[in-house]
C-alpha cells in the first residue's frame, strides 16, 4: 500500500482497500483488522498515520465553499460587470463579501439579507474609491427594499470596521443628470424640451449648492433635491416654452422615477428664490410668485451669496454686531430719519421688518409631538392603611403607647361575646 501504513494489531503492511456498500474501508489482509472505516476527509498529518478525524478538523471543511456563498460571489461579479466597474473594484468587493460571510450572523441571515449584502459590498467599494454611485441605483438593480438595504449597509460597515467617506454631492449631480433623456431629440421628447447638457448641468449644480447653503440638503436624501433643482434649471433656460410643464411630466420625459419628496423640495427651493428676489430692486416692482420667479433664476444665482446674506439672518452673533453698529451710528442717522422713512413708505419711528432666521426646515416646522396623558389620581383619603404603614408615621413613644392601647381595646371588643 502507498504511504507505508501498518496494521495496529499485527503490524503487517499488507493493507488492502475493500469497498463495503458506499464506504471505502482499509483492511489488513493477514489478520482481517479494519484499519479505517467511512473516512470522509482527513488532515494532512493524519493521512500518513491512517487515523480517522472529524469533518470540522479535516481539510475539506476549509476548502469547501457553501452554495449560498458561491452564488453571492457570482452576484458580486455580475453586478460589477453590469456597472462597468474596474477589475480592482471587483476584487475589493469580493474580499469584503468573503469577510462579511465569515460572521455567523451573516451566514444565518435570511436570503433577502444575503442578496442585499452583494450590493452593500459593491457600494462600499465605490464609496471608498470616490465612484459616484447611489444606494437607490443598486436597489433598483437588485429589486431590493431601501430600508433593508440601508440597515444592512450600516451593519456591514460597523461589523468590518470600515472607513467609508460620504459621497461628493457634485459628482452625484453629474452622474444623476447624465441619465436624463433630454439631451437628444427623440419621438418621445419634443424639440422645445431638448436642452444642452453642459448648460443644464452647470445651472443644476448652482441650484444644488444654493440648497446646500440654505439647509435643504442636510439630513435628507439628495436625489429629491437634485430632481427639483434639475427641473428648475431646465425650466429657467427656456421659461416661455417650459413653464407649463409639471414636475411629473418632466420626470416622465426624462425617463427617471419621480421621488416622493421631490415636490416638497421644489416648493422649498422656490420659497428660497422668492426670498432672494425680494432683495433685488428691479424685481421688487414685478411682484413675483413661485411661477414667475423661475424666469429670473439666472440673475438670482449670479448674486446668490450676497442675496442669501441679505435675505436671511445668519445667527444671533450677526444680529448683535448689527445692533452695536446701529447704536454707534444712531446719532448720524437721526437727521436723515425722515428721508429714510419716506423712501421706505413706513410710518415715522418704525423700522423695516428684520430678515428671517436661516434655520433648517425641521426647526422652522417642527413635527407635532403627542402629549402624554397624565394618569388621573384616584386617591380619596378613605383607603385602609396597613399596620406596617401606620408604624412608619409613629414618631414619639407616647404615640406608640396610644397605638398599642387602641389596638388592644379593639381586640378586646371583638373577643367579648354578644349578650343574650
Amino acid at each position: 500500500m502507498p504511504g507505508g501504513g501498518r496494521c495496529p494489531d499485527c503490524g503487517s503492511t499488507e493493507l488492502v482497500e475493500d469497498s463495503h456498500y458506499s464506504q471505502s474501508q482499509l483492511v489488513c489482509s493477514d489478520c482481517g483488522c479494519v484499519v479505517t472505516e467511512g473516512v470522509l476527509t482527513t488532515t494532512f498529518t493524519d493521512e500518513g498515520n491512517l487515523r480517522e478525524v472529524t469533518y470540522s478538523r479535516s481539510t475539506g471543511e476549509s476548502e469547501q465553499v457553501s452554495r449560498s456563498q458561491q452564488r453571492g460571489l457570482r452576484r458580486v461579479r455580475d453586478l460589477c460587470r453590469v456597472l462597468q466597474l474596474p477589475s480592482t473594484f471587483e476584487d475589493t468587493a469580493i474580499a469584503y463579501y468573503q469577510q462579511a460571510y465569515q460572521h455567523s450572523g451573516i451566514r444565518a441571515a435570511r436570503l433577502q439579507k444575503k442578496e442585499v449584502l452583494v450590493g452593500c459590498c459593491v457600494l462600499i467599494t465605490c464609496r471608498q474609491h470616490n465612484w459616484p454611485l447611489t444606494m437607490g441605483t443598486i436597489c433598483a438593480l437588485l429589486y431590493a427594499d431601501l430600508d433593508v438595504f440601508s440597515g444592512t449597509y450600516m451593519q456591514i460597515v460597523k461589523l468590518l470596521g470600515l472607513d467609508v467617506p460620504s459621497l461628493c454631492l457634485a459628482d452625484l449631480v453629474k452622474t444623476y443628470c447624465s441619465s436624463f433623456k433630454l439631451f437628444q431629440a427623440s419621438p418621445s421628447v419634443p424639440a422645445k424640451y431638448v436642452e444642452d447638457k453642459d448648460k443644464m448641468l452647470s445651472r443644476t449644480l448652482q441650484l444644488v449648492e444654493l440648497a446646500n447653503e440654505t439647509w435643504l440638503v442636510t439630513g435628507r436624501h439628495p436625489l429629491p433635491v437634485i430632481t427639483a433643482a434639475t427641473f428648475l434649471a431646465w425650466q429657467s433656460l427656456q421659461p416661455s416654452d417650459r413653464l407649463t410643464c409639471s414636475l411629473a411630466r418632466f420626470c416622465k420625459l426624462a425617463n427617471v422615477d419621480l421621488p416622493y419628496p421631490a415636490a416638497s423640495r421644489l416648493q422649498e427651493l422656490l420659497a428660497i428664490l422668492l426670498r432672494m428676489a425680494e432683495q433685488l430692486a428691479w424685481l421688487q416692482v414685478l411682484k413675483l410668485d413661485k411661477r414667475s420667479v423661475v424666469k429670473h433664476i439666472g440673475d438670482l444665482l449670479q448674486h446668490r451669496h450676497m442675496l442669501v446674506r441679505m435675505a436671511f439672518q445668519d445667527g444671533i452673533a450677526e444680529t448683535e454686531d448689527q445692533e452695536k453698529e446701529q447704536q454707534g451710528q444712531r446719532q448720524e442717522q437721526r437727521h436723515g430719519e425722515e428721508e429714510v422713512d419716506s423712501s421706505l413708505d413706513l410710518p415715522k419711528g418704525k423700522r423695516p421688518a428684520s430678515p428671517a432666521l436661516l434655520l433648517p426646515p425641521c426647526m422652522l416646522k417642527p413635527p407635532k409631538r403627542i402629549r402624554p396623558i397624565l394618569p388621573v389620581s384616584t386617591v380619596t383619603g378613605d383607603e385602609n392603611i396597613s399596620d406596617s404603614e401606620i408604624e412608619q408615621y409613629l414618631r414619639t413613644p407616647q404615640e406608640v403607647r396610644d397605638f398599642e392601647r387602641a389596638q388592644a381595646a379593639s381586640h378586646a371588643s371583638t373577643s367579648v361575646p354578644n349578650p343574650p
